[in-house]
């Protein structure tokens, strides 16, 4: 874990709400772990898939300041790699670059694009797979997994020394976390089946559609409107365009800078749930795959 610099807040509270927050996620996740074999395959799919996706957006709390104005309590707090396979190293630099770049969706300057330049490549056939959201749900996790891996052994040889600084740690911490699971008695299939995967899948529900390219910036980042239990999931990020706006505002307050500026401010693309989102887009693609600043 490496200290991040983040802007300390001047009243210097720690927030309470996010701490009762990851406390919540680290209690479910070892209660889950440890009475596994008392529940059926089914309740711990749901719930397994639920913790690790709820992980992955307090991680994404962390990044960006939150709970408290220490650094390195928000990564410790962020860090421990439950879900395995991103190390948060990685999750902060491609996160961070994603909120700085002024040309969010360009495959070449925003890293969390699902748009590409051109046709024909792995990676577009890679993200074609994923243009439904049904597509995505089901092929999206091993794909991100086996791209992220890929990227990251096509880097070991250019940048080794960065390399180790973002891998040895995660795989220290994984290390841990595998030992707790053979403690429990959960095997490692089980493990990935049960949480890694249905948790990938719930987290790349949240991204389908949250951003759409736009000549405008202004209308780049989406809105859900009513996330419903998923808004806690996702920690109300289903308001990604107010997040966005503000992207250093505690998750709990976003629902009232939302309606703050509400028919105020330029919108991006509007859907009024989840469901509505599953039925538009379950068997049709979201956009078209290339970005339209490299169509012919």
């Amino acid at each position: 874990m490496r200290l991040r610099r983040v802007p300390r807040r001047p009243d210097g509270l720690v927030e309470l709400p996010t701490l009762l927050l990851a406390a919540a996620i680290y209690g479910g996740w070892l209660a889950l772990t440890w009475w596994h074999a008392a529940l059926p395959v089914a309740v711990l799919f749901v719930a397994g898939g639920w913790i690790s996706a709820w992980h992955n957006s307090l991680q994404h709390e962390t990044i960006h300041g939150h709970p408290t104005g220490s650094a390195l309590i928000n990564t410790a707090i962020g860090w421990p790699p439950i879900n395995l396979w991103l190390p948060y190293d990685i999750y902060y630099r491609s996160h961070v670059a994603h909120h700085s770049t002024r040309l969010t969706t360009d495959p070449f300057d925003d890293p969390e694009s699902k748009y590409v330049a051109k046709e024909g490549s792995l990676l577009w056939w890679s993200e074609r797979v994923q243009q439904t959201l049904v597509g995505r749900l089901v092929f999206g996790p091993p794909i991100v997994v086996a791209r992220t891996l890929v990227e990251e052994l096509v880097r070991l040889p250019r940048e080794p020394a960065a390399f180790a600084r973002d891998w040895l740690p995660h795989l220290a911490g994984v290390a841990a976390v595998l030992v707790w699971l053979d403690w429990c008695g959960i095997g490692l299939g089980t493990y990935l089946l049960c949480f890694v995967y249905p948790g990938t899948s719930l987290s790349l529900l949240r991204s389908h559609a949250e951003h759409r390219a736009d000549p405008d910036p202004a209308r780049r980042a989406a809105t859900v409107e009513r996330g419903g239990l998923l808004a806690l999931l996702y920690l109300n990020n289903n308001l990604h365009a107010a997040h966005h706006a503000k992207p250093d505002l505690a998750w709990y307050r976003l629902p009232r800078f939302h309606a703050s500026r509400h028919g105020k401010v330029p919108a991006g693309p509007v859907y009024p749930s989840y469901l509505a989102l599953l039925r538009r887009f379950a068997l049709r693609p979201h956009d078209e795959l290339l970005h339209p600043d490299h169509r012919p």
